[in-house]
């Protein structure tokens, strides 16, 4: 009697410590995804015009990673935040369809740390395609262009 009550703590404290470590590496991935406002700032519209440095095709969310001449003539380093791969290859772009050097303008929302990452709304291509970055649901504001579609 007494090796099955030890054999059966034994066996509830190892799923215990197994439901610990299950919960443990779900933090990370509960921490990356947010919704729109909880990270970015509806009033703060920008316009990035540059080079794309690096892409990384990521979940939760995609990053274009670019480089922006400011009117100073000053070079920053950007990160924009696109929607999740998954919902970028239903609507057509692929992993290889923004390459590290194409020029690229993002319509988007800055960070509310005011930090040199985006929200990217669109992005529209040297040849004038325009595609749509964002994810639906976030909380990112209406887009206008949008409407009725």
């Amino acid at each position: 009697m007494g090796k099955t009550t030890t054999m059966t703590k034994f066996a509830a404290l190892a799923a215990l410590i197994a439901a610990a470590g299950l919960l443990l590496t779900m933090v990370p991935s509960m921490e990356a995804h947010h919704a729109f406002g909880a990270e970015f700032d509806p009033n703060r519209p920008l316009l990035l015009k540059g080079p794309v440095v690096k892409v990384e095709w990521v979940n939760p969310h995609t990053w274009i990673h670019m480089e922006v001449t400011t009117a100073e003539g000053k070079k920053e380093a950007w990160m924009v935040e696109g929607g999740t791969p998954n919902s970028l290859l239903r609507r057509g772009l692929k992993r290889d369809t923004i390459k590290p050097g194409s020029m690229i303008v993002v319509d988007g929302y800055q960070a509310k740390d005011r930090s040199n990452r985006a929200n990217g709304r669109d992005v529209t291509f040297e040849d004038g395609r325009k595609f749509f970055l964002g994810s639906s649901g976030t909380g990112a504001p209406y887009d206008k262009e949008r409407r009725g579609r």
